[in-house]
């Protein structure tokens, strides 16, 4: 057959049903859409989750008493250090300051500034950090989310924090973290470890946990094993684990929104199977001329296959486009906070890393990551069905008579 007359046949037929077209069009965007957006966001959270996490300690060290953690003596740095391959050890004084009027909490983060590593990480975090400036009078660090809740609040340059023994301690906001870490540090306030014991009530003598690395690899398990013949009431969560928690976190997301897309594609697929499963007399009529004046079976599933290609690449090509400007350009409003709110998820693995947004709105710029081998799967998974559904049909009516085909 001339493939010039196919061509111009093919176009004619697509804008002859056009309505059909841009029904099946409008609804296939939609699904590839919500799924694409889906997966956008949970690919861009974790990459930038994981990232941050490359930057944190190997390991982090705490002690446990009936199944609660409690204090960490300091004096176990030293005894940490004293283990063969363990290097960068650093203590850590952390936990969540409640607001009690508005029932809003910030994660209080107390470092050691005088710590080497520590040091670097906080100016690697904040670029333009005058440290000298910073250690002068009792300042902190905040994250976005704190600084516009405290600027709500009328506490523009400072906050003064309630301790334990009922005294107040006034810290002045020293400089808000950048936003590119909004998604660890919307609530999050950043402040001299010596401070962070003073809010929280600890002793000189404690931290809330211990952190350090091991840079062998091989190391990490032998590592464990010695600090839990060091310490019997100890906790040791290795980076590992948490990269596993955030992994899982937002695969079971993903896989929700996966779930429900299945549901939806095997609706429509059958909708669609049942549509051209009962091909309208119009339709029929013109396979079976196209059969009495001499095209093929093969030429008019050929002609079938293009004109669904047509509609499946338009529609694929729209609802990833449209999904990319929606999360990339446009911060997937409404869908972005059903993945924000995960760290309110009870994990105790999530609880030993700087989670921001827990409870502050936020607001994240996501990072692109495309991911093409999840995206052709996807493609995969929705062009196939739909070209089955409407080539079955069509063959059906293809192999009867022209004579039937046309009554």
């Amino acid at each position: 057959m001339n493939n010039n007359a196919f061509l111009h046949f093919l176009t004619l037929l697509l804008f002859k049903q056009k309505g059909k077209h841009i029904g099946a069009v409008l609804i296939s965007v939609i699904i590839i859409f919500l799924l694409s957006s889906v997966l956008f966001i949970s690919s861009s959270l974790q990459s930038t989750l994981l990232d941050t996490l490359e930057s944190q300690s190997d390991f982090t060290l705490s002690r446990v008493q009936a199944g609660k953690a409690v204090n960490t003596p300091s004096d176990w740095l030293d005894k940490v250090l004293e283990i063969n391959g363990v290097s960068q050890v650093a203590p850590r004084v952390y936990g969540r300051y409640f607001f009690t009027p508005r029932e809003k909490s910030f994660l209080v983060v107390g470092v050691d500034l005088f710590d080497e590593q520590s040091s670097k990480e906080l100016q690697s975090l904040v670029k333009d950090l005058d440290l000298k400036s910073f250690l002068t009078t009792d300042s902190m660090l905040v994250g976005e989310g704190v600084k516009t809740f405290l600027s709500e609040h009328y506490y523009k340059d400072s906050f003064s924090f309630k301790t334990p023994q009922g005294s107040f301690k006034k810290v002045k906001i020293h400089q808000t973290l950048p936003p590119q870490t909004n998604l660890i540090a919307n609530d999050m306030i950043i402040m001299p470890i010596e401070l962070a014991r003073e809010i929280f009530g600890l002793g000189e003598d404690e931290v809330t946990d211990i952190t350090f690395n091991v840079p062998n690899d091989a190391e990490w398990d032998n590592i464990i094993g010695k600090l839990h013949l060091l310490f019997y009431d100890v906790r040791v969560v290795e980076k590992r684990e948490i990269r596993k928690a955030y992994e899982n976190l937002y695969n079971y997301k993903g896989g929700l929104f996966l779930i429900l897309y299945l549901v939806a594609m095997v609706t429509f697929m059958l909708i669609l199977y049942q549509r051209y499963s009962m091909v309208y007399s119009t339709e029929r009529k013109e396979i079976g001329i196209l059969r009495a004046v001499g095209w093929s079976i093969k030429d008019i599933l050929k002609l079938k296959f293009y004109e669904t290609v047509v509609v499946v690449l338009v529609s694929f090509v729209l609802g990833v486009v449209l999904a990319y400007l929606y999360v990339f350009i446009w911060d997937a409003p409404l869908l972005s906070q059903i993945f924000l709110g995960g760290a309110n998820l009870p994990n105790p693995l999530l609880s030993q890393i700087f989670l921001g947004g827990a409870n502050l709105p936020n607001h994240v710029e996501f990072v692109p990551v495309l991911e093409f081998g999840l995206l052709g799967s996807i493609f995969l998974f929705y062009a196939i069905p739909f070209l089955a559904a409407v080539l079955i049909p069509a063959w059906k009516i293809a192999v009867t008579p022209p004579k039937e085909a046309m009554l």
